[in-house]
């Protein structure tokens, strides 16, 4: 995938897990919890031998799901 296509990824990823955890983030702030969610999610899909498929839908599920325990444990440790 693209340099332009992570953005959208990361963009998407941070926005879903901004929602699904009650947060308030800017845009900016919305992709690089995407883009560090996707780094998460796709290290945690090889710990779990989990066979991703490698297409847009399965490259968001595993940044939103990576982009929400990225926002979990951070307020987690800020709390």
């Amino acid at each position: 995938m693209g340099f332009f296509g992570w953005i959208i990824i990361g963009i998407i990823a941070g926005y879903i897990a901004e929602k699904v955890t009650k947060s308030d983030h800017g845009l900016f702030m919305n992709l690089g919890v995407g883009l560090v969610g996707a780094f998460v999610g796709g290290w945690l899909a090889n710990l779990f031998n989990l066979k991703v498929a490698g297409g847009f839908i399965d490259q968001m599920v595993i940044a939103s799901v990576g982009a929400i325990i990225v926002l979990f444990v951070y307020q987690k440790i800020r709390d």
